[in-house]
């Protein structure tokens, strides 16, 4: 019943990420179809529309194997080795100046929604 559970619930997030698509599609936006849904699944959540507890599950089995997502990139990324080698030492710049920035967003925000939800609760 819990596997029959998760699965359900992982058939609502790319229900999501599918209507996301087809918004994007449709309304031909230069934001991905990926964020769109996902934007659509912060404003069901944060209207409670659609309560967490719906997702809950399948979200987390999700993030579990959230790494083996990543293996087709590191493949794409060995694929076109000669391109990464040529940009030399502007890669690791970029790459730290990168993950800066989203530490700084992600602390900013994690930050903002603790404060939001405190105040909220």
């Amino acid at each position: 019943m819990q596997l029959l559970r998760v699965i359900v619930q992982i058939i609502v997030l790319y229900g999501f990420y599918y209507i996301g698509v087809a918004l994007q599609k449709w309304l031909q936006l230069p934001i991905p179809g990926s964020i769109m849904g996902m934007l659509l699944l912060f404003v069901a959540l944060l209207l409670k529309v659609y309560p967490i507890k719906w997702i809950e599950a399948g979200a987390s089995f999700l993030l579990t194997y959230l790494a083996l997502l990543f293996i087709p990139v590191t493949v794409g990324v060995m694929t076109y080795f000669d391109t990464f080698t040529n940009r030399g030492a502007a890669l690791p710049l970029i790459i730290l100046l990168s993950t800066l920035i989203v530490m700084i967003v992600a602390g900013f925000t994690s930050q903002w929604l603790a404060r939001w939800r405190e105040k909220n609760s």
